[in-house]
């Protein structure tokens, strides 16, 4: 290691000292320069303020001309009108009848004439502004009419009469001038009240209050519609959701707690309500207004018409008579309307039917989620009928022959919307799929079937909902059934834990169909995987049935992983789910051998030896190390269960297969790092065996441990690698240190304590004179061990 250099090692070696020397100078350079820049800001004066004059800043309005105007035209409109006010209901009694009636008179009609000359200037904001205190003059005198000659009138009456002839007066008033917009929004204001305060001047009931704000409603919706001027637009859209929706409300209430004769009253303002929508629906050219007022119309109609019959029968039929009146209304709406009417209408059916559909999900969730609870209660003992099965944690529903009619009449609907509608035939399809799968999930627990007769007729639905997968040719379709039988066959397997017999039996037919199914195309990768979990399941319950220990069940267990192995190396399509399937039941074994030793080591390796055979495939090799792990678990697991502590017994199963693939991976490539190659192995044995040599007080390990290190570390100076060379000396020294650690403390007690700080101080003399030539010789080792691999 010593000996000269080859000249073009060395002048490998001068090159990269060269690069590492300008890489250097660039580094010293940089900072340099960022210094002598620091330095000419820090030295440099700071330049004075400059005082000058500052450049005009041109000031920006805050504010536009037209909205100043607005304002004021606002204000003085106002404060007018507080003034009249303050006169009207303060001073009043100064003057006499005569005299009142004049100047209200004179006022009222000089500020509504004021407007006409005005805008014939164009002074239209102007006139807006006299024309609103005008209106509000004329409410005046009438509030002054009615306390100076009409106080024996009811006042609600009166107001219900006087916001009537106001709203007209306006109206007439706006057509007059023609370009204001004021006292047309005050018209449509006003002719909100007559009605209302008529109803309550009658003292009408609920339903003629109800009648007042739908007939409201209506009227703002014929002037929503009719105007073009957008802001009256807007108020009447605000009457007609106000007044409207107030309306409705009351109306639902009344149907809701109306017996005979009053649900005949109660339904005929739902219907108002759903002309009223259904007109808007035909008159408006939105087409999304149209819709949502065409669908709002829709939903109306049915409530209007089931709230009758809903009367006459029990409670339990609520929801079948508004569904039968959702369906209905699909056939109703078949004439001439438009398309955007008829849309409407589709979405306020489907929203029934969908409400119905989830008024019946309770029945569908006991019927599905029910059995979850044999889980804890296996074979426990079969019970009387599926319903006393499926409810032995969850209370049975009430209404469960309306709820099973619910779902077959959506599933009818839909199954006609898929022959009817192409753009809705997959979704339509999927639906009625799933439909008619709950109605065959809930039908034997609500006709009290028994537990078998139950049983078979869910196996039933298991199996024609695989074979509508097997042979739907739509995307949506085709997830639902698949998913729907594999709920199907899930909750059949927790049914039969009621019964041994019938958990076998169910076990195996499952297994079977399921492996038979997957032979179709579309179905093997779902199928082949749920066929091995199910044959996990029934290996589980032979072993149970049987009688025998956790430990021994895991070697039945093993022909699953067995199985998944051969099934995905012949077919491809299922290669992924079945490895994953295989994989899990292996882990399934390993947890049932874990209480017994010796069976956990024969499973672990049998659950190499499939690893193994797996990895025989080209796209497979990773396997090769799980079966590696798979085995060492296995032998130290066996070596426990031997009681063996010696753990050379360990390491070496693991070191002598990874030198050797390390052997064979530096043959193959001869650059690889030998800490690569052999560092792994080599570590795996000789770490834990310094640790026990350090801790031993016989002799034998550490000559062993000694001379095995001598040899790797030999072999490593030899053939010129690293990992043997550095590891074996390493554990050599440390070796050696230990067994001459006694001697050498007695040697220490031997010499005066004054020793070993001389000799201290004669070596570092010694380094200081030759420190060169040992930095030289340092270096060379260095680049020797820096040749190696």
């Amino acid at each position: 290691m010593t000996r000269p250099l080859p000249p073009v090692e060395e002048l490998r070696i001068l090159d990269m000292e060269l690069r590492h020397l300008d890489a250097r100078r660039a580094q010293l350079l940089a900072r340099r320069a960022q210094l002598i820049a620091f330095l000419r800001q820090s030295s440099r004066p700071a330049s004075p303020p400059v005082f000058g004059p500052a450049s005009p800043v041109p000031r920006q309005p805050e504010t536009t001309a037209p909205r100043v105007q607005n304002v004021l035209l606002v204000l003085g409109g106002v404060l007018l009108a507080v003034a009249a006010t303050a006169f009207t209901l303060v001073s009043w009694g100064h003057l006499g009848i005569a005299g009142r009636s004049v100047v209200l008179a004179a006022v009222t009609a000089a500020v509504l004439g004021a407007p006409v000359p005005l805008l014939r200037r164009g002074l239209r904001s102007t006139a807006e502004t006299l024309a609103g205190l005008g209106l509000a003059l004329t409410v005046l005198d009438a509030y002054a009419l009615h306390e100076a000659a009409l106080t024996s009138v009811d006042g609600t009456a009166y107001a219900a009469v006087a916001t009537a002839l106001l709203a007209g007066a306006w109206w007439g008033y706006g057509t007059a001038l023609g370009s204001l917009r004021l006292p047309f929004l005050a018209a449509l204001g006003a002719a909100q009240l007559p009605l209302l305060l008529g109803a309550a001047a009658v003292g009408a009931d609920p339903y003629t209050v109800a009648a007042a704000l739908l007939l409201t409603a209506a009227f703002d919706t014929v002037v929503a519609l009719r105007t073009s001027v957008r802001s009256l637009r807007i108020a009447a859209a605000v009457g007609v959701y106000g007044m409207g929706g107030w309306g409705v409300l009351m109306a639902g209430v009344l149907s809701w707690e109306a017996t005979c004769p009053g649900a005949l009253r109660a339904a005929a303002l739902l219907a108002c309500a759903a002309a009223i929508a259904l007109y808007a629906a035909w008159r408006t050219p939105r087409q999304g207004l149209a819709t949502g007022a065409a669908t709002a119309g829709g939903l109306l109609l049915v409530a209007a018409l089931g709230g009758v019959p809903r009367a006459l029968l029990p409670g339990a039929w609520t929801v079948p008579v508004h569904l039968v009146c959702g369906i209905g209304l699909l056939l109703v709406l078949r004439g001439p309307f438009p398309e955007h009417v008829r849309r409407g209408a589709v979405r306020a059916s489907a929203a029934v039917q969908a409400l119905a559909a989830v008024w019946a999900l309770p029945l569908v969730a006991v019927a599905l989620l029910g059995p979850v609870a044999w889980a804890g209660r296996a074979w426990s003992g079969a019970p009387s009928d599926l319903r006393a099965a499926v409810t032995v944690w969850a209370p049975w529903p009430a209404d469960t022959a309306a709820r099973t009619l619910v779902l077959v009449g959506v599933a009818a609907v839909l199954a006609g919307a898929a022959r009817a509608a192409a753009a809705w035939r997959d979704r339509a399809v999927a639906g009625a799929v799933v439909l008619v799968w709950a109605t065959a999930l809930v039908l034997p627990a609500v006709l009290r079937l028994p537990y078998a007769a139950g049983l078979l007729v869910q196996g039933l639905t298991a199996v024609v909902t695989l074979a509508a997968a097997a042979y739907a040719r739509r995307t949506p379709a085709f997830l639902a059934s698949l998913l729907l039988s594999l709920f199907t066959a899930a909750g059949l397997v927790l049914l039969s834990l009621a019964s041994r017999g019938a958990t076998l039996t169910v076990l195996a037919a499952l297994t079977g169909i399921l492996a038979g199914a997957a032979a179709h195309r579309r179905l093997t990768p779902v199928c082949a995987s749920a066929s091995l979990a199910g044959a996990a399941m029934l290996a589980c319950a032979v072993g149970s049935a049987a009688e025998w220990a956790p430990a021994h069940t895991a070697l039945l267990v093993l022909a699953v992983p067995a199985a998944a192995a051969l099934l995905a190396a012949r077919v491809p399509r299922a290669e992924v789910p079945a490895e994953a399937t295989g994989a899990a039941a292996g882990l399934l074994a390993i947890a049932l051998a874990v209480t017994d030793a010796p069976v956990l080591a024969l499973v672990l390796a049998l659950c190499g030896v499939i690893a193994a055979g797996t990895a025989v495939r080209a796209d497979r090799r990773w396997a090769g190390y799980v079966a590696g792990a798979l085995f060492v678990l296995a032998a130290w697991v066996r070596l426990g269960a031997w009681g063996v502590g010696t753990p050379e017994a360990y390491t070496l199963p693991v070191t002598v297969p990874a030198l050797l693939v390390g052997f064979i991976r530096h043959r193959r490539d001869p650059a690889a790092s030998s800490w690569t190659a052999y560092g792994p192995g080599l570590s795996v044995t000789l770490l834990p065996s310094l640790l026990a040599a350090w801790t031993d007080a016989d002799w034998p390990r550490p000559l062993l441990l000694g001379t095995a290190a001598l040899v790797l570390t030999l072999l490593g100076a030899r053939h010129r690698l690293q990992a043997p060379l550095l590891l074996g000396g390493s554990v050599l020294v440390l070796d050696v240190l230990h067994e001459l650690a006694p001697y050498l403390v007695q040697l220490a007690g031997m010499f005066p304590r004054w020793l070993p700080p001389a000799l201290a101080g004669l070596l570092l003399l010694a380094l200081g004179a030759t420190y060169e030539q040992r930095i030289r010789d340092a270096r060379r080792i260095r680049e020797a061990l820096g040749r190696m691999r």
